[in-house]
């Protein structure tokens, strides 16, 4: 047998350059083939030659696909397989035989291999097989996650205001955006301690990679630790936990002072070693997952309180990043309001509602306990209703379409119309507004 020329197995889709390969076989002659195949098309390839080396291997590395001979001296290697499976096997698995008989299949198909490749075979066949392969566990993969985001909710990543507190939180994540280090994000509920974190993730090298939410507070006790690091089923069968799913991507544990006792020493040991045992088997697997913590607790308090892992506390806390309360942060409230008004106004096929200097000040006045997620939620409410509700409202002629077409000109006439009322104080007016004096000299200068 003799490898097809590149021109012909080159069209086999991105993932197979990224892919790391482990062949299984007691023949050196068909492991020499697969390699010659194979080494210039994939990131890594390793040779076992046989059950027990293999074992061994996986052992120490992880490989997406397995690739191996199903009659050798050291055992079928179907049988291998299912075994592997109960210890905690995770790569998918393309079987190499000579034989494809119904008793075979039936088999195969129990223990969890995904393909066949019948002896002898062509190079365009196994790179072909690969390819399949390699396709179903990404759609799988995806799948896995786009079903964690539609529960979880997107909240996006524009981290949008101009204030001093929140460009101060930009100027943090661009500085540890390209770093693999753990980031503890803290603040109180809804201030976008999220939102913050996926701005964080898509300026990283791993934003074309997984991004995975997980509020720690939403799933059961009983539950969280094979949600997050994977489950044996029965009959052998691994269900990838959402550290699996989201490898080489970034994963955010939200509420982490939720999380159960022995969860939390299994999680200091996942930061450590970078890896992950599933509950229920016997081989841990490597991890390349970046971590971000969220709370709105006091973790240092909850350590004092006996509530939360010292240890634990210490490795989450490389880095720091509070995110501010929407009430510090007031001057962004224009931009905040006409966004969602833009979005729910387009989401919900509804007219926007009339931004108001009066609704403005208002707005910008109240205190926000609920912070960023309030004002959102109240948006949204007041575009279904049709209207602000009454602590909120006035009149005015600054339209919605106005101030979504044009939020510099919004807060200009926002100031402008505060500071008149205030004969031309700034001090008063910053006082009203919720800023500080330099941000009003500030905007003044820059509309002269």
């Amino acid at each position: 047998m003799m490898p097809a020329p590149i021109s012909d197995v080159d069209d086999y889709g991105e993932a197979l350059a990224a892919a790391r390969i482990l062949i299984v076989d007691d023949e050196p002659g068909m492991r020499h083939f697969l390699r010659k195949i194979l080494a210039p098309r994939v990131a890594v390839v390793a040779e076992a030659n046989g059950p027990q080396q293999a074992s061994e291997i996986l052992d120490k590395a992880q490989y997406d696909i397995v690739i191996l001979d199903n009659v050798m001296p050291g055992g079928k290697g179907i049988d291998w397989v299912a075994d592997q499976r109960r210890k905690g096997f995770f790569a998918e698995t393309i079987l190499m035989t000579a034989y494809a008989d119904l008793d075979t299949a039936i088999a195969a198909m129990r223990a969890g291999i995904g393909d066949f490749v019948l002896k002898p075979f062509r190079a365009n066949q196994i790179l072909g097989a690969l390819s399949r392969t390699l396709d179903r566990q990404h759609l799988r993969r995806d799948n896995s996650l786009l079903r964690h985001a539609l529960r979880a909710g997107d909240t996006g990543t524009d981290l949008l205001g101009t204030s001093v507190a929140i460009t101060e939180v930009r100027d943090m994540l661009a500085k540890l955006a390209p770093l693999p280090s753990s980031v503890l994000f803290t603040g109180p509920s809804g201030v976008g301690k999220e939102v913050a974190a996926r701005s964080l993730h898509a300026q990283s090298d791993r934003a074309d990679l997984p991004f995975v939410a997980v509020n720690c507070a939403a799933i059961s006790p009983d539950r969280i630790a094979a949600e997050l690091f994977g489950q044996v089923e029965e009959g052998g069968r691994l269900r990838p936990g959402l550290f699996l799913l989201a490898d080489g991507g970034t994963l955010l544990l939200d509420e982490v002072a939720q999380m159960p006792d022995q969860v939390q020493a299994a999680l200091l040991r996942v930061l450590e070693d970078r890896r992950v045992r599933p509950v229920g088997a016997e081989r841990d697997m490597p991890l390349k997952l970046r971590f971000l913590i969220a709370t709105n607790a006091d973790l240092k308090e909850a350590v004092a309180q006996g509530r939360f892992r010292a240890d634990l506390y210490h490795r989450l806390n490389v880095v720091q990043i509070r995110v501010p309360q929407l009430k510090d942060r007031a001057e962004d409230i224009v931009e905040l309001t006409a966004m969602f008004m833009r979005h729910f106004s387009r989401e919900l096929g509804m007219p926007a509602l009339q931004l108001n200097d009066e609704t403005l000040l208002r707005l910008r006045r109240y205190d926000w306990p609920g912070n960023v997620r309030e004002l959102r939620n109240l948006i949204e409410r007041s575009v279904i209703l049709g209207e602000f509700p009454e602590e909120f409202a006035g009149s005015g002629a600054v339209t919605g379409d106005e101030a979504i077409e044009n939020l510099d000109l919004v807060t200009q006439r926002h100031i402008l119309h505060i500071l008149d009322q205030c004969d031309g104080n700034r001090a008063e007016a910053a006082r009203r507004l919720g800023v500080s004096r330099k941000t009003i000299d500030r905007k003044m200068a820059a509309w002269g």
